[in-house]
């Protein structure tokens, strides 16, 4: 989804108050406000066969993948960050009345030519600072293809896959996505050339 920016500074408790009765979804980082845009259909296709696929593979294990209606909460030394990624996937939740979560396990976003920039750098690197974040998924909407950042023990390194007949294997949380189900049916069309 691509955002649109709210020219106000507030506070983090507001931001959250506020919210909860929103009509749209926003996104907070370090006190500015960003208004959620809606995404194309292919974008909400793909996001929601990623949860299908997910949260079938861990129904009745301890982790649960959650939708995009789901923030993400990033403190880093300097401010904080509220993010609503297409797919998380959480072990250790938040108590029930928070309206976010902090340790999320895998982070899924849908790549679009007005998402790519943010996804592919600002939130990369902010979610990338989570602790607790094992893999990065940044999938494409206009072919079968992935860029995956996975954590090892030299910090995180980038895989890429492409083709209807890749796997990610998501070994940390006993689960894998077939781009054949996330695909199955989509019909790509590149996205048209930007003008200079």
């Amino acid at each position: 989804m691509s955002t649109v920016r709210k020219h106000e500074f507030i506070s983090i408790d507001d931001y959250l108050s506020g919210e909860l009765v929103a009509h749209d979804k926003h996104e907070y980082v370090a006190g500015l406000v960003y208004a959620m845009v809606g995404g194309t259909n292919v974008h909400n296709s793909i996001a929601s066969r990623v949860l299908i696929q997910l949260g079938s593979q861990l129904k009745g294990k301890r982790c649960q993948a959650l939708n995009s209606d789901s923030k993400i909460r990033i403190r880093q030394s300097h401010h904080t960050r509220f993010y609503y990624p297409d797919v998380s996937v959480v072990c250790r939740p938040n108590p029930q009345q928070d309206t976010f979560h902090d340790e999320p396990v895998v982070v899924v976003e849908v790549l679009s030519r007005g998402t790519r920039r943010i996804d592919e750098g600002e939130k990369r690197e902010a979610y990338l600072s989570i602790p607790s974040l094992t893999t990065y998924i940044l999938l494409e909407q206009d072919s079968a293809a992935a860029a995956v950042y996975r954590r090892s023990e030299n910090g995180f390194e980038k895989q890429v896959f492409s083709g209807l007949n890749e796997t990610i294997a998501v070994p940390e949380i006993q689960a894998q996505l077939s781009f054949a189900a996330v695909y199955e049916g989509i019909e790509f069309i590149p996205e048209p050339a930007e003008e200079p």
